[in-house]
């Protein structure tokens, strides 16, 4: 009996010291979270005075005439006008960034994890590291010296500004996606060779496949880096007031650059007693395209969330 008291004592004891930290312990850890959560709201200050600002500024602006309209044969203050306009060719320049970065940033991305070895590799891992320190407006330049040597120097159109996002976009993609081809098990690669399958069709059907969702993370993150950009676009493609759907002739306006001409215009010049001019109008449309801009990237993040729940790989 006294066997039995002893030892049930010894394990409540046992019990005790595993359950129960030291009161210096239960402080550091208590003194941690506390700076983890100031951490977290300080960084959440900007970015909710951001979002509020831009929210409560361009909300007003917001209708469906400043969505389905262009600024052609707007001047002064005239409230009449919107950004159709600049809203296709932020998607039209955009997506032609994307079909040209995406599949080279992968297709590098591929090479560095399954193929590359040797001075070619480390080549292209440091040129791709100095890429993404380029500044966008070096970017902008480059793509029109190259458009330049073949349409003569007046040439300002839509896939100018489309490779100078292209450069902007390529070297994020290929980070990104090597880091999440890195992530893919060698278990599998090693599996499927075992069952004879070619290395080629082992990466499309085994590595890419179960990567696909963060793959699709990297796709979006290069597109938020590079949606955004306006000295590249206004170097590149230049402005407009009419809707242009065509990227390979004929200038094209982006939001980026829309907000930009706006905010800089300042106040109008209205007289008194015009009814049809707003004085402020053009800082108003200027927060109303950054408004739908954020949207935009929003809605963008949100299809990708929905693609990787879709094609990522089943865990039950």
């Amino acid at each position: 009996m006294s066997t039995d008291t002893t030892t049930k004592d010894s394990t409540e004891y046992t019990r005790a010291l595993l359950t129960t930290a030291e009161p210096r312990r239960r402080r550091t850890d208590r003194i941690m979270a506390g700076l983890i959560w100031s951490a977290f709201a300080l960084a959440m200050i900007p970015l909710v005075s951001l979002l509020w600002t831009v929210l409560f500024s361009g909300a007003g602006r917001m209708s469906l005439d400043f969505l389905q309209y262009s600024m052609r044969g707007i001047f002064g203050g005239d409230p009449s006008g919107g950004i159709y306009h600049a809203i296709m060719g932020t998607l039209i320049i955009t997506g032609c960034a994307t079909l040209i970065s995406v599949p080279i940033g992968i297709l590098v991305a591929i090479y560095l994890v399954e193929y590359g070895r040797g001075p070619l590799a480390r080549a292209v891992t440091f040129f791709v590291d100095v890429m993404t320190g380029i500044p966008s407006i070096v970017a902008g330049l480059f793509a029109v010296s190259l458009f330049t040597i073949f349409f003569g120097p007046g040439a300002r159109f839509g896939l100018i500004g489309a490779v100078a996002l292209s450069v902007l976009m390529i070297p994020v993609v290929v980070r990104s996606c090597e880091e999440m081809l890195k992530l893919v098990p060698n278990e599998l690669r090693e599996a499927s060779y075992a069952l004879g399958v070619p290395k080629w069709l082992t990466i499309v059907r085994i590595v890419l496949r179960t990567s696909v969702a963060g793959l699709t993370t990297s796709v979006l993150l290069a597109v938020a880096r590079v949606i955004g950009e306006t000295a590249p676009l206004l170097v590149a493609v230049g402005v407009t007031d009419s809707i242009n759907f065509d990227p390979s002739d004929g200038r094209m306006m982006t939001l980026p650059v829309f907000i930009y001409r706006q905010y800089s215009q300042g106040d109008a010049p209205c007289r008194e007693g015009q009814a049809n001019c707003v004085a402020d109008i053009a800082l108003q449309n200027a927060w109303g395209a950054a408004l739908t801009l954020i949207a935009i990237v929003m809605i963008l993040n949100i299809a990708g969330r929905l693609v990787n729940r879709w094609f990522a790989p089943k865990t039950r």
